[in-house]
């Protein structure tokens, strides 16, 4: 059997059509392998199709620039130059002309290309599209081979252009973000209570995470710190961030607008949940004023499990001080517990005395040190610090475990775990910039407000790594 594939097209409505033959292939007895098309003359016939399919675009856009749009006159050719477009099928090279102006208009330039100033940015928006995408959820040389051994987009496409063309988005992207503000409440009590009835409280967690740095001059510095968020609504879908804080600018900017695109108003209820560390301390305050931040359960929990590991650890002929150790811990964890920092405070102050009086040995010093820092640790965050028990016992929310989980997604699969490259401190911003948008569903609404036709069919990712 004989196969030809021919594509017809009519320039104008009952012109005459151009016949172009833009594939051939043969077929024998019917096998498994010989059933339908191959993946290697499919990809074939999308570049034969799309070849014959651009001479004509281009050829008729051509015609119609070659006549001077305000007064009619044939524009004189100045001199014939190509071009070359990338494009999911394959790289292009578009034959084009440069004119020269008509001097009925006046005109900066005394020529132009039109080729050129339509396609300035040389890629397709659909290749920049799935370049970023794949790219953010796997490495740049397995979104390379991953593309080119599904479409036909030829040899010219490599790692670096695509990691260089993800951030050629991220770029966009971020030129988009609105203004930072130290406060970004608006109206006054009066204005919120005029305001639709809000939705139920919406809950965001902050966590930091850690990457590899490719400007690392000693071991301490080999890594560096990211900021990673999650917003939960009551009802819909939650919504991920994350930003170098180093490199970022607007990061009151960035949390306020996912906020608000999941339609959080200033009469809403907003939960805050951190670490406490300084790098996000500030970051949740004047964004709504029903807000209420809280010190993460889970942190506090951890650094007292490991002080109470370490007290257990201490040498047995140190029993009076163990014991008293153990339980000034057991007694600061309950205080903590019910929200009375005071006194929670007060036995932190009298353990670290006790342990930095007694007579000392390597593992008494290493958690006389743990304490003291967990003095500081509760100074700077007690007032972020509320009665847990009571929230616990209404179903509130009190730990920002879900945020761990949010670090792994949007950080560690990507950039840390089984991932040998090192980053620096901008490459890892914009890459996050478009993991997070493509984790949000996101991306696409982006590409749709930049290119005017842009259609690409959504599919939910998966979180390689």
């Amino acid at each position: 059997m004989n196969v030809k594939l021919q594509i017809v097209i009519e320039s104008e409505p009952g012109g005459l059509p151009i016949i172009q033959e833009v594939a051939q292939f043969e077929r024998a007895g019917l096998q498994p392998a010989t059933l339908g098309l191959a993946l290697s003359e499919a990809k074939s016939i999308l570049q034969s199709v799309q070849q014959a399919l651009v001479e004509q675009q281009v050829s008729g856009y051509l015609a119609q620039q070659a006549v001077c749009q305000d007064c009619g006159e044939q524009r004189v050719c100045k001199d014939r130059r190509g071009i070359v477009y990338r494009s999911l099928f394959g790289k292009l090279n578009l034959q084009g002309s440069r004119l020269l102006h008509c001097a009925c208009q006046a005109h900066s330039t005394k020529s132009f290309s039109p080729l050129s100033e339509l396609l300035p940015e040389r890629s397709s928006p659909e290749l920049l599209y799935l370049e970023s995408k794949f790219a953010s959820l796997m490495s740049y040389g397995l979104s390379v081979q991953l593309l080119a051994e599904l479409l036909p987009i030829g040899a010219s496409l490599n790692a670096a252009s695509v990691r260089q063309n993800l951030h050629q988005v991220a770029l966009q992207l971020e030129a988009e973000l609105g203004e930072e503000q130290s406060v970004f409440i608006e109206g006054c009590p009066d204005e919120w209570a005029k305001l639709p009835r809000p939705e139920l409280p919406l809950t965001v967690g902050i966590d930091g995470g850690y990457v590899h740095s490719s400007e690392q001059t000693s071991r301490q510095d080999g890594w560096f710190e990211v900021i990673v968020g999650k917003s939960i609504p009551a009802s819909g879908n939650s919504k991920v961030f994350g930003f170098v804080q180093t490199v970022e600018q607007k990061p009151k900017r960035r949390l306020f607008e996912v906020m608000q695109s999941q339609g959080m108003q200033m009469n809403q209820q907003v939960t805050f949940l951190s670490d406490g560390g300084e790098s996000v301390r500030e970051l949740q305050l004047y964004l709504n004023p029903n807000a209420e931040h809280l010190l993460d359960w889970f942190h506090i929990t951890m650094r007292l499990t490991v002080m109470q590991q370490m007290s257990k650890g201490l040498e047995s002929a140190q029993g009076e001080l163990k014991a008293g150790a153990v339980a000034a811990l057991e007694h600061i964890k309950w205080n903590l517990w019910h929200g009375k920092v005071s006194r929670a405070l007060q036995w932190i102050e009298d353990l670290a005395v006790d342990l930095d009086t007694a007579e000392t040995d390597e593992k008494q010093r290493k958690l006389s040190k743990q304490v003291q820092e967990f003095e500081v640790y509760i100074h700077r965050n007690r007032a972020f610090i509320v009665n847990y028990g009571e929230r616990y016992r209404y179903g509130e929310v009190i730990s920002s475990a879900f945020v761990e989980s949010t670090v792994n997604q949007v950080v560690s699969k990507r950039m840390v775990k089984k991932q040998q490259m090192r980053w620096s401190k901008k490459e890892a911003h914009l890459l996050l910039q478009i993991r997070s948008k493509v984790l949000n569903a996101e991306l696409q609404p982006a590409f749709r407000r930049w290119y005017a036709g842009f259609a690409v069919e959504e599919v939910e990712p998966v979180l390689a790594a």
